[in-house]
């Protein structure tokens, strides 16, 4: 499987994990987050594998999580509601996302990148 790299362009972190990705010569193919967003099947499928929180997938510091007031409203809502809020705005979801077959990384930690890849 390819690396996948999930990014929003204009965030400074995505900006940094990029070209830590180019500069360790780890191949990728880019994904921007608004223009190929993560559709429900693909995040069922890394969120288990994450082995994490899906809470730890919503982007907190956003906008749009803070407008639509998700941090009440997701105390209320099953797994699958939560999948589909994420599938429908690719700015609710945590970034930069790196799908590998070693592990799926939500944000960017240089010194966990560094020990998988």
């Amino acid at each position: 499987m390819k690396n996948i790299f999930i990014e929003y362009p204009k965030c400074s972190t995505c900006k940094k994990a990029k070209k830590w990705l180019e500069d360790n010569n780890v191949e990728f193919v880019d994904r921007n987050i608004v223009e190929e967003r993560p559709n429900s099947q693909e995040l069922t499928k890394w969120i288990k594998e994450s082995n994490e929180d899906i809470k730890r997938w919503f982007n907190t510091s956003g906008l749009k999580y803070k407008e639509l007031n998700l941090k009440e409203k997701l105390l209320i809502m099953d797994e699958s509601e939560k999948i589909e809020l994420l599938a429908s705005d690719g700015m609710l979801v945590k970034r930069p996302l790196l799908v590998t077959d070693k592990g799926i990384f939500i944000g960017f930690k240089e010194d966990k990148w560094k020990e998988i890849l």
